[in-house]
């Protein structure tokens, strides 16, 4: 199955770039949120993009803002909410039934934030996002820190990793994740963390599930950071909840079995 390029727009006014895998019906899509400085492109991306497509679901996988072929520029998740919801109105609009919204790092704070701020979804899947803002305890989050921090940061993440964020920060800070996540109920969440994270040690999956003790929680062994530490059995278990969760693809449902 060959993805299709899509032209998204978002409420604030950001021309966005999408590839969607269309399964051939309209029963169970999965919005697919890339982590910092990736794409729909990034060979990981694409691995769990077609690993789900291959459970019978559409996948709409996005290039957030200054990412990719988008437009605007990065915000480490705070605008991103916008992205988030441009795909899932164009899936809506699709004709889709049921809609879950997944997310890896910077893509997991996305999903989380939409969600928890009243966005539409059917499901939510978070995977290696962190729980609270400012994390600088650990080496990697440092570099990200300066990549958004300083000139100089900016400069080489906008050449070496093609990757524009904004100049201008935060003026105010959003809602952490953590401050959001528990008004998702009764809409499933699925918080998935590894406990070799090398970004955001245990304690932001521990602040997420305590600030949604209704979400289930996966702490995976052995497990790195984000897309790349995201292995195909890891995959093929997400998708597995997402339609436990949501709906087998193509099964006739009577209308009511969606509240």
């Amino acid at each position: 199955m060959q993805p299709v390029e899509v032209g998204l727009h978002t409420s604030d006014g950001v021309a966005l770039a999408a590839r969607y895998w269309d399964p051939g019906h309209r029963d169970l899509a999965c919005v697919v949120a890339h982590g910092f400085t990736g794409s729909s492109r990034n060979p990981h991306v694409q691995r769990i993009s077609v690993g789900l497509t291959e459970h019978g679901v559409g996948v709409l996988a996005l290039d957030f803002r200054g990412h990719g072929r988008s437009g605007g520029v990065g915000t480490a998740g705070a605008d991103e909410i916008h992205d988030v919801a441009a795909a899932v109105e164009w899936l809506r609009a699709t004709g889709y039934r049921w809609i879950a919204v997944l997310g890896w790092s910077m893509g997991g704070t996305a999903v989380l934030r939409y969600a928890g701020l009243g966005g539409d979804a059917d499901a939510v899947v978070s995977v290696s996002a962190p729980g609270r803002w400012f994390e600088r305890g650990t080496r990697p989050m440092r570099v990200v820190h300066w990549m958004f921090e300083s000139r100089t940061g900016r400069t080489a993440t906008r050449v070496l990793r093609r990757t524009r964020v904004s100049p201008t920060g935060w003026v105010t800070p959003p809602e952490a994740p953590a401050e959001v996540a528990g008004a998702i109920a009764p809409r499933p969440l699925l918080i998935v963390h590894g406990d070799a994270d090398h970004y955001f040690p245990m304690h932001h999956p521990d602040a997420l599930a305590a600030a949604a003790p209704e979400a289930e929680v996966w702490i995976e062994p052995q497990m790195g950071h984000a897309e790349v530490a995201t292995t195909a059995d890891l995959v093929n278990r997400i998708a597995e909840w997402v339609i436990a969760t949501c709906g087998q693809p193509s099964a006739v449902c009577d209308d009511d079995t969606r509240e």
